[in-house]
C-alpha cells in the first residue's frame, strides 16, 4: 500500500519531479537530454535534499561544467527541493548502451 507520496514503483512524487527536471538538461552538442542519454547514474532525495551522480559522454566533454550547473539549477526549480548537489562521476564509464531506445535511434545506434 502506498503512503500517498510514493508511486507503485517506490519513487516519490518529488523524485519523479526531479527526474522530469533533469529531462530539461540538454547536451548542446547532441541535442538530447541527460536522462535519455543515460548520463544520470543516481538520484537520491532525502528530506528535500537532492543528490545526483551524473557523468558525461567523454572525459574531455567541453560542456561538462555547463551541464552540471544546468542540472543543479533545474532540480532547484522543483517545488519541495531545499538543496541540490550534482556530482560529476566517471565510474562506470558511459557507453552508448546506456541511452534510451529513442536516443539510440536519434543518434543512429539502433
Amino acid at each position: 500500500m502506498n503512503s500517498g507520496d510514493e508511486s507503485e514503483h517506490g519513487a516519490t512524487e518529488l523524485e519523479k519531479a526531479c527526474w522530469e527536471a533533469l529531462g530539461n538538461v540538454v547536451d548542446p552538442e547532441l541535442g538530447l537530454d541527460a536522462v535519455s542519454l543515460g548520463l544520470i547514474y543516481r538520484l537520491q532525495v532525502e528530506e528535500g535534499k537532492v543528490e545526483v551522480d551524473m557523468t558525461m559522454t567523454s572525459v574531455g566533454c567541453p560542456v561538462a561544467e555547463q551541464l552540471l550547473l544546468q542540472a543543479n539549477n533545474e532540480i532547484l526549480k522543483v517545488a519541495g527541493v531545499k538543496d541540490a548537489r550534482v556530482n560529476l562521476v566517471w565510474s562506470p564509464p558511459w557507453t552508448p548502451e546506456m541511452m534510451s531506445l529513442e536516443a539510440k535511434m536519434a543518434l543512429g545506434f539502433a
